[in-house]
């Protein structure tokens, strides 16, 4: 096709289906999270060197009409392929879907992968044995989803999603043949994901491809800096239209006034204003928060002083007793000597 994002949708041709069952010929569209493209490139980086491509089982989930497929989760299933047979480990790989389905309960299996853009006879045999359903362990009645991704060393990733069609062949070919159906996909990630793929992407202007784990302030100055090159960009080019230098687009335009009409408008030095006032209220908080603080070690402080302070009362109250008992002990003296001179006045 000449635009490689526009698709012709095909009336897939029916094969027998089970009892009970209403195959899907719906168009599809397919939603790829990016953690699934990192397990299919790991699972490239890790394949032997004798082998050309690697294949994988994937998973996700399912809209109720059987349209929109998100594409979340993956994983490798061994296989030998040569130019004359392949060998998938097909109990591997029903043991693996046993035990994903019970992890996660809400995903079902939507399809397989490759990390090879051609399309041959293995491809088609692995393709009619995923989207087969006469054991259950298939994706009838709705269509496996077979998706490519290219892995060659320095160029970009490059990535396809297909169904499959019977195609009018002999009951021996019927088996490793197959009609690939191209459908539309499209790779989306969340506000969670965009911060670590960005920080994974800057790595590639590093020698080392490596990047440090940069702090809020630096984060929130790198996001600064994107908004204004992004001003930057689209300021050049209303100027470039402006001076008849840029072929100008409605539909740019458009999309330009319903972006600037969603700002709110705003005067400069009110911003200002609102900006300094919120300035201050930080300040005051973290001055209240200080005092606070402060209070509290002072008040721990005097608490402990007086305990301190009791234990010295305690043992001067225990002095001041002693000390009574000795002018006891003088009095009693006393007395004795007085007893003493009373009889010895008598005896004189």
């Amino acid at each position: 096709m000449a635009d490689k994002d526009s698709f012709l949708h095909l009336a897939r041709p029916l094969g027998p289906a089970p009892v009970g069952a209403q195959p899907s010929t719906a168009p599809l569209g397919v939603v790829i999270q990016p953690q699934a493209i990192f397990s299919i490139l790991d699972h490239s980086l890790r394949r032997p060197a004798d082998q050309e491509r690697v294949i994988g089982t994937l998973l996700g989930t399912r809209s109720e009409d059987g349209t929109e497929i998100e594409i979340r989760n993956c994983y490798a299933v061994p296989h030998t392929e040569t130019a004359e047979q392949v060998e998938v480990d097909m109990d591997y790989q029903k043991q693996m879907l046993a035990l994903h389905l019970r992890a996660n309960p809400r995903e079902v299996l939507v399809g397989w992968y490759a990390t090879s853009s051609d399309l041959n006879t293995f491809s088609a045999l692995i393709q009619n044995f995923y989207a087969g359903g006469q054991q259950g362990d298939g994706t009838w009645p709705h269509p496996a989803v077979h998706l490519t991704v290219s892995t060659v060393p320095g160029q970009d990733i490059e990535s396809r999603t297909y169904i499959s069609a019977p195609i009018g062949v002999t009951a021996e070919r019927a088996a490793d043949s197959c009609l690939f159906i191209p459908v539309p996909h499209e790779i989306k990630y969340g506000e969670a994901e965009k911060s670590g793929l960005e920080l994974i992407s800057s790595a590639k202007d590093r020698e080392d491809r490596s990047q440090p784990i940069i702090t809020d302030l630096e984060a929130l100055e790198r996001s600064v800096q994107q908004v204004l090159d992004m001003l930057e960009r689209v300021s050049n080019y209303v100027n470039n239209v402006l001076d008849e230098e840029a072929q100008p687009s409605s539909a740019l335009g458009q999309f330009l006034m319903n972006a600037l009409s969603l700002a709110p408008k705003v005067d400069p030095a009110d911003i200002e204003r609102d900006f300094n006032n919120h300035i201050q209220d930080v300040l005051l908080v973290s001055y209240l928060a200080n005092t606070i603080r402060t209070q509290i070690d002072l008040s721990n402080r005097l608490a402990t002083a007086a305990l301190t302070l009791g234990t010295g009362d305690a043992l001067t109250g225990e002095g001041g007793e002693k000390r009574e008992g000795g002018d006891n002990n003088r009095q009693k003296g006393d007395r004795r000597g007085g007893k003493g001179r009373q009889q010895r006045a008598q005896e004189a």
